[in-house]
Parts: C-alpha cells; sequence; structure tokens
C-alpha cells in the first residue's frame, strides 16, 4: 500500500514577523498548526531565517499533533 500526504504551508511575513501556517489531512484527521518567528530590532532583515525558523515551529508542532492522534487510537485498543 502507498499513500502519498500533502502538507500544505503558508507564510505570512512582515518586516519583523513571520507566521506559518501548516495543514495537513490524514486518513479522515485534519492538522493544523502556526509557526512563528520575530525579527530582533538588531538583526539584520533576512527573511529566509524567519521563514525556516517558523516554518520548523510549525512542523514540528504538527508532529506533535499527529503523534498525540497515534497514541490515543492506540490507547484506544489496549485491553
Amino acid at each position: 500500500m502507498q499513500e502519498e500526504l500533502t502538507i500544505a504551508l503558508r507564510i505570512d511575513q512582515d518586516s519583523t514577523n513571520t507566521l506559518v501556517f501548516a495543514e495537513m489531512d490524514m486518513r479522515g484527521d485534519h492538522f493544523e498548526s502556526v509557526g512563528r518567528a520575530r525579527r530582533s530590532p538588531q538583526d539584520r532583515p533576512l527573511p529566509i531565517v524567519g521563514e525556516e525558523l517558523a516554518t520548523a515551529r510549525a512542523l514540528g508542532d504538527l508532529a506533535l499533533q499527529v503523534m498525540e492522534s497515534a497514541h490515543v487510537k492506540i490507547e484506544q485498543f489496549l485491553p
């Protein structure tokens, strides 16, 4: 069996803040998360850094949600 999953990412960014919204559907379960990054006023404006940090945070939270969903399903089948 082979299944392909798609994770949709949307990036909203201004000169200081970056938000990444992540969404994924998996066999009827829907997961979504938000990652945030904020540029310090002393830092140089490098948008890619905010994008990478916010994306990693959104995906990390998404992974935790999927793991929790799996744990709930496992517990349902334990005697």
